[in-house]
């Protein structure tokens, strides 16, 4: 396919380190990837500024965190891959970094499962991460209802809604496995923007939803807003999750 030796022929060549900054490392975590115990990266920038994003300095300041070197991570990651099972890189958004398939290339090497976190608006690379056996399962993160307007106000930016719908296309067709996710803000959704949402992924293995923490969002005016409760959240994911079966 021509467009996928384009795209191969655009990645950078060198090491991973050389051109890709790691601004933080979690050696354990148990909830970052159902059933599994995995270490987490975190990769600065993103191209969306979500008003509700809680890693907002990573994306707006991250010369503010140091740089972690690579060969002291792949030193500890081969210490513990006895008992850690894989590594989720998450964000920012990680598909921003051209030499993103170098670094999971890197840590792949080490025999240890690769989880993505994503806004999903970069489909090239998810699809070349995914075809390339790079990645063994993705959370996407889906803003909003899919058309322009609610995206916009969900990301902060305008946003092409096409390359997120070919994202959840390429991601249903069950290549590996997938979680959708929506962080749910009184501010931006509504329940009948949930269930449109749900209508729209109709198909999908899951839409897990995710209460909106007004500790410290990236939009300030944000910081007085009260959460829905949790059992409201939990009573609206039963009616999406019977939306999706549908």
């Amino acid at each position: 396919m021509k467009l996928k030796k384009d795209f191969i022929a655009c990645l950078p060549r060198g090491k991973p380190e050389e051109g890709i900054k790691i601004k933080g490392f979690l050696e354990t975590s148990f909830v970052d990837w159902s059933g599994k115990v995995v270490s987490v990266l975190f990769l600065p920038g993103c191209n969306f500024r979500c008003p509700f994003c809680h890693n907002h300095s990573l994306v707006l300041n991250p010369e503010g965190y140091e740089d972690i070197p690579l060969e002291y991570i792949l030193n500890r990651l081969d210490e513990m891959r006895e008992w850690v099972d894989g590594v989720c890189i998450t964000g920012g958004e990680p598909t921003i970094h051209p030499h993103l398939p170098a670094l999971i290339k890197e840590i792949k090497s080490l025999g240890l499962l690769i989880k993505l976190d994503t806004n999903g608006s970069r489909p090239q690379v998810l699809r070349y991460l995914i075809e390339e056996g790079l990645v063994d399962f993705v959370a996407m993160d889906v803003k909003a209802p899919l058309d322009e307007v609610s995206y916009a106000k969900a990301c902060g930016v305008p946003v092409d809604v096409g390359k997120i719908k070919e994202s959840i296309t390429f991601l249903k067709s069950g290549k590996v496995g997938y979680q959708f996710r929506t962080t749910v803000v009184p501010a931006l959704h509504r329940e009948e923007d949930l269930l449109q949402l749900a209508r729209q992924l109709r198909g999908s293995s899951s839409l897990t939803l995710q209460n909106f923490n007004p500790q410290d969002p990236l939009d300030e005016g944000l910081k007085g807003t009260s959460p829905y409760s949790d059992e409201w959240l939990k009573e609206v994911e039963v009616r999406v999750t019977s939306v999706l079966r549908q």
